[in-house]
């Protein structure tokens, strides 16, 4: 499961050309109070190419009672297997509810001097209230800015490095989701996280 957690991203849905399918928004599940069940909400979300998807939706409603947000993210974990959240940059009160059901945070930081020094103003606001933060160092590196520098300067560890995609910008104006070839950097730094969050779950199994 996708879940867009970021008012201010244009929505989660326009990256897989599902912005005109039918189902709930964020918006939709605002008055959302107490348990709701994986199965309902499965049935009235869109899961355009097999993934289900809540999304922003492009109106004036910019924010969800953390309340509801609690609700909805803890029925995503009961319910499926892995739910990817895209966090926004800041962190009210409803980003704080993800945050502290999340397993494991990636930080996307390009290696660029500007775009560390803002990632350190966002790892300190996550780190108040989360552990387990680790950074994808984005290049190219205009200045020569290295992995082991972007970790020196957020104080937090590198989890890949990601070379960058030819092809996304034009893939993502046509509605094609990112890496859906299965080939190219992104999806192998994908399939590297993956195995990594494999790899823990059956030693937790196993302990």
């Amino acid at each position: 499961m996708l879940v867009d957690a970021d008012p201010f991203g244009g929505g989660l849905d326009l990256v897989l050309g599902a912005e005109h399918s039918g189902g709930l928004r964020w918006p939709d599940l605002a008055d959302t109070r107490g348990r709701i069940g994986g199965p309902t909400l499965r049935d009235h979300l869109p899961d355009p190419r097999g993934l289900t998807v809540l999304s922003w939706d492009r109106g004036g409603t910019l924010s969800v009672p953390a309340e509801a947000v609690r609700a909805v993210v803890a029925a995503a974990r009961r319910s499926w297997d892995l739910v990817v959240v895209d966090l926004p940059r800041r962190c009210d009160p409803a980003t704080e509810e993800i945050v502290g059901q999340c397993h494991r945070i990636l930080l996307v930081v390009p290696a660029e001097v500007r775009a560390v020094a803002a990632a350190g103003r966002v790892a300190a606001g996550l780190g108040v209230v989360a552990s387990g933060i680790s950074v994808i160092v984005r290049k190219p590196a205009p200045s020569g800015l290295r992995s082991d520098d972007v970790a020196a300067a957020l104080g937090l560890p590198v989890a890949a490095e990601l070379d960058p995609e030819p092809g996304l910008a034009e893939a993502l104006e046509r509605g094609e989701p990112p890496a859906s070839s299965g080939r190219g950097p992104l999806a192998s730094v994908c399939g590297l996280l993956l195995d990594e969050l494999v790899d823990r779950d059956d030693a937790e199994e196993a302990a």
